[in-house]
């Protein structure tokens, strides 16, 4: 069984830093969860900038064809070597960053838990558009863990319950072959032909109207789409181009899509480009797994990928390492379309585990899920602290202590004992209703680092009057 690892990245930014990082590894129902921090490095996003400019730039000199319409950029006289160089100063930034000594607490017990031979599925959740882009997997650490893979998560995710009436024993594929102006998605669909154990229909350029409809109307496995694609507004949102005049966002969709997810879709994969944008919004539906393309994808880049990764995942391998093998292959391609490995992505929705295709195949009627949505929101120890400050306040009579109750001018002033696995974050929330509040509760004790925090430790908590 795989091991999950989930990075939360939480208040704060790259020009601020991350305060407080939080880590937890689930496996064989053990738990465990580290905290650390991130400094500033506003220069990452500057040079992250710069990289998309020239991925572009270098692609259209060389002429490859591209799911999207790439404008001209205001750049001219661009080497591959320039390229090169500017790819491995984004790696060389990003594992800098990841060596930080603040962050080393996190990567010491990790690679203390973990062995090399471990399947690893490592999920980034955050809310920022640019996190999402950014080349994690550049990280050294997946070098030395062969059989892990990267995921991306938006921070806020919740299950759903799934039923389906009934299994038809193959894999049902709704395959949306949209606007193909000026590109080759022909061989997608040979290739989803080419699936035995699957029963694929295929929508050619629909309208917006058949597209809902086969959404409402029949139980789908997976939704596949190529075409044209492309993300808006810094990534915050992605839309779709299914025809030569009709281009769809996913809130566009969004009842139909949530209808096919509560009917058991499991995968969407955006075979297209810039697909950020598409992922997070598809996210905020909670649909189980997702996997697109984070930048604009060369036909042939695109058409490699998913036969490797079909042949991959059809043939019994963990959905992860599919992915990963697939993406891996690409850099075969690099010569001819550079960074071509750096493109596929997974989003995850951390909730559910993802399927093998013999699952798949033999859908149950529920999805399984993981029950530790409380547990990784709320640590034990601030349930407990929670648990008081309740008693507290509707059952004082009971308990032998008394604290002053919150009144209109808000929360009064108090001590709080930290508990085993509990971070500032945590205790915020609690006292406050807001995590965000953390740094109230540094400032009034000496500004501590979120990372010194002691079980049994004393701390603090100053009077909030805005928390009524």
């Amino acid at each position: 069984m795989s091991k999950l690892v989930i990075f939360s990245l939480l208040g704060g930014d790259l020009n601020q830093g991350f305060p407080v990082v939080t880590v937890q590894l689930w496996h064989n129902n053990q738990f465990f969860k580290i905290t650390g921090s991130l400094p500033a490095v506003p220069e990452l996003s500057e040079l992250y900038r710069r990289w998309q400019l020239l991925y572009c730039a270098v692609h259209q000199r060389l002429g490859s064809n591209q799911r999207i319409k790439v404008h001209s950029q205001d750049i001219t006289n661009i080497s591959v070597n320039d390229f090169d160089e500017v790819c491995h100063q984004l790696q060389a930034h990003i594992n800098a960053w990841l060596k930080s000594e603040s962050f080393q607490n996190i990567e010491r017990q990790l690679r203390t838990l973990l062995s090399r031979d471990d399947e690893i599925r490592v999920i980034f959740e955050t809310n920022i558009a640019l996190l999402h882009r950014l080349p994690w997997h550049l990280w050294n650490f997946f070098e030395d863990y062969p059989k892990a893979e990267l995921a991306l998560s938006n921070h806020e995710y919740a299950s759903v319950q799934v039923v389906r009436n009934s299994s038809t024993g193959k894999v049902k594929i709704l395959a949306i072959l949209g606007n193909s102006f000026g590109i080759d998605i022909e061989k997608d669909r040979c290739l989803l032909q080419g699936l035995t154990d699957a029963q694929t229909t295929f929508l050619v350029e629909p309208t917006r109207r058949e597209l809902d409809e086969q959404l409402w109307n029949q139980d789908w496995d997976i939704l596949f789409f190529a075409g044209h694609s492309a993300s808006i507004a810094d990534g915050e949102f992605g839309e779709i181009y299914i025809n030569q005049s009709e281009s769809l966002t996913i809130s566009q969709f969004k009842n139909a899509l949530k209808t096919a997810i509560a009917r058991g879709l499991k995968l969407a994969i955006f075979n297209s480009c810039d697909g950020i944008g598409l992922a997070r919004n598809l996210a905020d539906l909670n649909i189980p797994q997702m996997i697109m393309m984070r930048e604009p994808v060369p036909d042939l880049v695109a058409q490699e990928f998913l036969k490797n990764f079909l042949v991959a995942f059809a043939g019994g391998k963990p959905f992860y390492l599919a992915v990963r093998e697939a993406r891996e292959r690409l850099q075969g391609l690099e010569n001819n379309f550079p960074c071509a490995s750096w493109l596929p992505l997974i989003c995850q929705n951390p909730t559910f585990e993802p399927l093998t295709w013999q699952e798949m195949k033999n859908f149950p009627s529920r999805l399984p899920t993981r029950r530790w949505r409380l547990l990784r929101t709320v640590p034990l120890g601030v349930l407990t602290t929670a648990l008081v400050i309740i008693l507290q306040l509707l059952i004082p009579s009971i308990l032998p202590f008394q604290k002053k109750l919150p009144t209109k001018q808000g929360i009064p002033p108090t001590t709080h004992t930290v508990q085993a696995g509990e971070i500032l974050f945590d205790i915020a929330k609690v006292y406050y209703g807001d995590g965000n509040k953390w740094q109230k509760i540094t400032a009034a004790n000496g500004n501590i680092k979120p990372e010194s925090l002691q079980v049994g430790q004393k701390l603090t908590i100053p009077a909030d009057t805005n928390s009524l």
